[in-house]
């Protein structure tokens, strides 16, 4: 019996077949999407029709099984690109805990079912309980378009499934060399001693490189991509050399890489976009063109089993939801979260499937039984995943922020084409990621006889902007000011446009008085209340490993507190670096109980601020690599002292190796309402800002 009539001999031409490919990766969510069913559900049917049991239009030849596991390989490695790495090391009890009842509860189910109840020899039985145990995250794209990656929930069920594929992959190894007759020490000394080289290669060794590459080649994003991808099949290839499964050294790279490549990056869109809109359908489409539903009338018996299997299969992976829900107290939709990231079957369970069938362990009919269970659970995952997370997200949204959670209005004045980009990504980092408020690239132009060339030229500057910041998929909306002056310029757009912050770029250049800021920012400082962030980026963004930043006293009593906290944590978690806070014990104090009541959650530790002397004689531990951020003060205010004004120099001089930003606080308003800052004077040094 064939489940479609087969009209034609699959197609040859691989044009023709990549084209046909390519429009059921459009049109296929489309229609499904207006039936209110997961765009993934209809990749997976799609492939079941025209794959070699439906109309046989498609053959699951070499090309397609290539793309196939590639796109198992990027979903893999996306899960780990994206996990909350500081959220998993808090939660990791919880994920072990999870992790151990999602692999033990199905596994013991399954070869109790598959032993006594079908009375399959014991390493048969072992095997077909591995596909109850193992699970894909199949539905992660969902999550991840939802915006709910970093939730306590989805992160415990990464590192579940960490746990849980990993274990059923050894299980895996072991049951497949029992009855090769490898039973003997020195085969599992060898797995052992294969599986640790190749964990530290891809851990320790693959980020060292990572780090040197992004330096070398800051700029060129196309190299960057091929070069993440080279290093995303190259652990791969080793997890395969150390005798485990693919999707394990793809899992791992993702989590390797997961510090180097920023989330508001444009490299991480690139990653995105291409995995989620050619890999990933590839590979669901492949799922679907292994599905044979004419197993499933080849007797009542057949039906009564495959319908026992996928019960159980759900099931056992409802109970450990359920069983981690009530442990630690998750709502109803978080445990039907995990259930339905947990749910679906696909890469690990063919994998090991597979290999039972190729060793003669389990039967054809179980093979084909197993494929229908992948395609039942892929159904399940996307139903009960979609569900879930667009009710979470709506719960999500409707969380009312604190004050310093308001939009941002980020104006970046481009003065120096060399420092565009790295200005952009850093507004792109600090921007509120739950408003969608565009970016201002601001250009002033002197209103003088030069101004009409000179606005050529801003504008050919402020363009450049818009194509890099539309790499990262975020909006830019250009500003250019014609005005007496710059400072003049910039206050009339800050006002306009109604900025919340302002990213300035610093040159370094120091005049002969030995003076640093110029005149531009001491007219910001004394009409604007926005906050104002000075920059010098010497290392690329993503290269950080830590942000040392350095606190005043009375900082924690400041009206803009929460606002540069918030760009603390922020840049934290797109950068994964950890945060070293530098400040006295009161204000420490105040920052860890902020940091602790926050999310997103970061990697802070907490310790004395320096002295003077120990700053500039950099006894502080800072490297190269660390960014360092001091939170300064305009004059008159709680947090105000004159050593402040002396920060700048000593950076200048004698950290010259080191990114930093010099954050001036957001103040009342009646500050600059009764002029005491005009009357008093900010500064009478000479100072300059890039590019200006």
């Amino acid at each position: 019996m064939t489940f479609l009539l087969k009209l034609t001999p699959p197609f040859e031409d691989p044009v023709l077949i990549f084209t046909l490919v390519l429009l059921i990766i459009l049109i296929a969510p489309i229609i499904l999407n207006k039936l209110k069913i997961p765009g993934i559900v209809g990749l997976i049917l799609a492939g079941v029709i025209v794959g070699p049991n439906g109309f046989n239009l498609l053959l699951r030849d070499s090309s397609i099984v290539l793309f196939g596991t590639v796109g198992i390989l990027y979903i893999m490695f996306l899960a780990g690109l994206e996990m909350d790495m500081i959220g998993f090391k808090k939660t990791k009890v919880r994920s072990i805990v999870y992790g151990a009842l999602t692999f033990f509860i199905p596994i013991i189910s399954g070869t109790i079912l598959f032993f006594y109840g079908y009375e399959y020899q014991i390493n048969s039985a072992v095997l077909l309980s591995c596909m109850f145990a193992s699970h894909t995250l199949l539905a992660y794209p969902i999550v991840s378009k939802l915006g709910l990656t970093k939730n306590e929930a989805v992160t415990v069920t990464i590192g579940g499934t960490i746990i849980t594929d990993t274990a059923v992959l050894l299980v895996l190894a072991v049951v497949a060399g029992v009855a090769q007759g490898n039973i003997g020490v020195g085969y599992w000394i060898k797995l052992m001693v294969s599986l640790s080289i190749f964990v530290a290669i891809v851990v320790f060794v693959f980020p060292i490189i990572a780090k040197w590459f992004f330096k070398q080649i800051e700029s060129e994003q196309g190299a960057q991509f091929i070069f993440v991808l080279t290093l995303v099949f190259a652990a791969a290839f080793l997890a395969e050399l150390a005798g485990v499964e693919a999707i394990l050294g793809a899992f791992l790279a993702g989590l390797a890489l997961n510090q180097l490549i920023p989330h508001a990056s444009a490299l991480m869109n690139r990653l995105e976009f291409v995995g989620n809109n050619i890999f990933v359908p590839f590979f669901l489409i492949s799922v679907g063109m292994l599905v044979d539903v004419t197993v499933l009338f080849e007797g009542v018996e057949i039906i009564i089993m495959a319908v026992v299997i996928i019960v159980l299969a759900l099931v056992t992976k409802w109970v450990p939801a359920f069983i981690t829900q009530k442990l630690y107290g998750y709502t109803v939709t978080q445990r039907n979260l995990m259930f339905g990231l947990s749910t679906a079957r696909a890469a690990a369970t063919l994998a090991v499937i597979l290999v039972g069938y190729e060793l003669q362990i389990i039967g054809e009919t179980a093979l084909n039984l197993t494929v229908v269970l992948i395609l039942a659970t892929s159904l399940s995952s996307s139903f009960i995943t979609e569900k879930a997370a667009r009710i979470l997200a709506i719960i999500e949204s409707r969380k009312q922020p604190d004050l310093s959670e308001k939009p941002d209005r980020i104006m970046v004045p481009i003065g120096n084409p060399k420092t565009l980009e790295n200005l952009v990504d850093l507004a792109i980092m600090l921007k509120n990621p739950q408003y969608h408020e565009p970016i201002y690239p601001l250009a002033v132009v002197i209103d003088n006889e030069q101004a009409a060339e000179e606005i050529y030229k801003k504008n050919k500057m402020l363009q450049e902007a818009v194509k890099h910041a539309s790499a990262t998929d975020n909006d830019v909306q250009l500003v250019s000011k014609i005005d007496i002056n710059v400072a003049s310029g910039i206050l009339r757009a800050i006002k306009e446009l109604m900025i919340t912050e302002v990213v300035l770029g610093w040159n370094a250049k120091i005049t002969t008085s030995d003076r640093i800021f110029g005149t531009i920012l001491d007219n910001l400082l004394e009409n604007t209340e926005q906050m104002i962030l000075v920059c010098k980026i010497m290392q690329p963004l993503n290269t950080t490993s830590r942000l040392v930043v350095i606190v005043p006293v009375n900082a924690e009593l400041e009206r803009g507190f929460l606002r540069w906290m918030r760009a603390v944590r922020l840049l934290s978690t797109q950068l994964g670096a950890k945060v070293v806070f530098m400040a006295g014990r009161r204000t420490n104090n105040k920052i860890k109980a902020t940091v602790q009541s926050s999310k997103p959650a970061v990697d802070a530790t907490y310790v004395p601020r320096p002295s003077m002397s120990e700053f500039e004689s950099n006894q502080t531990g800072i490297s190269k690599d660390d960014m360092v951020v001091v939170i300064s003060a305009r004059r008159g205010t709680l947090s105000y002292n004159g050593i402040l004004d002396n920060v700048p120099r000593v950076l200048s001089r004698n950290y010259k190796d080191n990114s930093f930003i010099i954050i001036y606080p957001e103040q009342h308003p009646s500050l600059y309402q009764d002029n005491q800052f005009k009357t008093t004077g900010y500064t009478n040094e000479t100072r300059e800002i890039e590019g200006f």
